[in-house]
């Protein structure tokens, strides 16, 4: 068995979309005002871990869509560039879903939807370990489309003789009703109090036209 690093080097990917919903359902917040560095910082001093990079990733609706999210996602992921945050975000395409009301009338509505934002963490988890950038891979996401990645980080560290963690971090509370980190990972629960130490004290909503 390797041994387990003293100083235990670690990277953040966030899946910005799903922490959102994570925490708007745990706490009620009603847009992404998480400081992506603040919370991947305290959830590494919470475990004694050395925070070394943090990666961000999300869909962002094109302007002619949704200019309110466009404007929000365009100055966010600005402002994370320059802190240092490698930002990575994609276009959200949007699709007609139907929805049958309790009177039996259809409502139709139009809804965003990431491709891809999963893959390019995935492959970023791989790449970077096979790299041996960290020794512990952080994950802000509860998306089970994750969960192979797991397996594939505990083949590289049998094949590189070395010790690599992964795992999942999210937003909890009494009332939010999905509990679960990504399977075959460490789940670390982020509770109200330290997710509201991190908050971002910017505010990137535009003015509504």
């Amino acid at each position: 068995m390797a041994n387990e690093p003293v100083i235990k080097r670690t990277v953040a990917f966030f899946d910005g979309q799903n922490l959102f919903h994570a925490a708007k359902e745990a706490y009620g917040y009603t847009y992404p005002n998480y400081d992506p560095y603040q919370l991947a910082n305290g959830v590494c001093k919470d475990q004694g871990w050395a925070l070394s990079q943090v990666r961000f990733y999300t869909g962002v609706p094109d302007r002619s869509d949704d200019y309110f999210w466009n404007q929000f996602w365009i100055s966010k992921l600005a402002e994370m560039g320059r802190k240092g945050i490698s930002v990575y975000s994609r276009s959200l395409r949007y699709r007609n879903q139907r929805v049958e009301l309790p009177d039996g009338t259809i409502h139709t509505f139009l809804v965003g939807s990431e491709k891809g934002i999963d893959v390019r963490i995935a492959l970023d988890v791989i790449r970077l370990a096979l790299q041996q950038v960290y020794d512990v891979a952080l994950i802000f996401s509860q998306d089970q489309d994750l969960s192979e990645v797991s397996e594939e980080i505990r083949r590289i560290a049998t094949t590189q003789g070395r010790w690599i963690k992964i795992a999942s971090a999210f937003p909890v509370s009494p009332t939010k009703k999905y509990k679960r980190g990504i399977d075959q990972t460490d789940w670390i629960s982020i509770e109200r109090n330290m997710y509201d130490k991190c908050i971002d004290p910017k505010n990137y909503r535009p003015k509504q036209k």
